[in-house]
């Protein structure tokens, strides 16, 4: 299942910004950018997913879905830490995964009442469960529940993205609130743009920041 988006939005971002839109023609129709609607699942794969690189989370998640078939929060805590770490991940996350099992398997977190909160409420409802925080609740909102106005100043990729389009070395908080009220509502469907332009979509399009690793950014795709 792909993020899906429609041509008002599009034509929203490029009557907006005509960088942006520039960049939008150039880089044509979005295909692959995939979404998991199963919130305790996307959960999962996304607290496994913290700090290690595309290609790693995608091994590690290989590994979890082959291990214990269908992530569900019955087969997470039957697995139980010790099997979830042998999937490659740490002792911490698999300690977090297997508590977001027992909070959602006994009804203390319920991932459907999401579905009807805000995005801000859902970010808190997040964020109180360990291991999860702004960054990884941002992700949650787009490529889970495809919540349309989520542009995450968290995210390396996104603000990689401003400064190649915009030819900035640096994104402050006041720069990134400038370019997020500009693409709001759309702010998830010029996130995707931002991705793109980020990972080299654009032959020639360079970062002048200084090189530093980033550590967040998307790997949903």
């Amino acid at each position: 299942m792909h993020f899906s988006y429609t041509e008002a939005e599009l034509d929203h971002l490029k009557k907006k910004d005509k960088k942006l839109a520039a960049a939008i023609g150039e880089i044509g129709a979005l295909t692959g950018w995939h979404v998991e609607p199963d919130i305790f699942s996307a959960l999962v794969h996304h607290i496994a997913g913290q700090q290690i690189s595309t290609q790693a989370q995608r091994t590690v998640w290989g590994r979890i879905s082959a291990g214990i078939k269908e992530v569900t929060p019955e087969n997470v805590r039957s697995a139980g830490v010790e099997k979830m770490q042998s999937f490659g991940i740490s002792f911490r996350k698999a300690e977090y995964i297997t508590e977001l099992a027992q909070k959602t398997a006994s009804g203390e977190f319920d991932p459907a009442a999401l579905w009807e909160m805000d995005d801000e409420d859902v970010i808190k409802e997040l964020c109180a469960l360990r291991g999860i925080g702004r960054w990884t609740a941002e992700m949650l909102l787009i490529f889970s529940m495809q919540r349309r106005d989520v542009l995450s100043f968290g995210d390396f990729g996104i603000r990689r993205g401003l400064r190649m389009l915009y030819r900035h070395k640096e994104i402050t908080p006041e720069l990134f609130e400038r370019y997020r009220k500009r693409y709001s509502p759309c702010g998830s469907l010029a996130s995707l743009y931002l991705w793109e332009i980020a990972g080299g979509a654009i032959p020639g399009m360079t970062d002048r920041a200084p090189k530093t690793a980033g550590k967040k950014g998307a790997a949903a795709r």
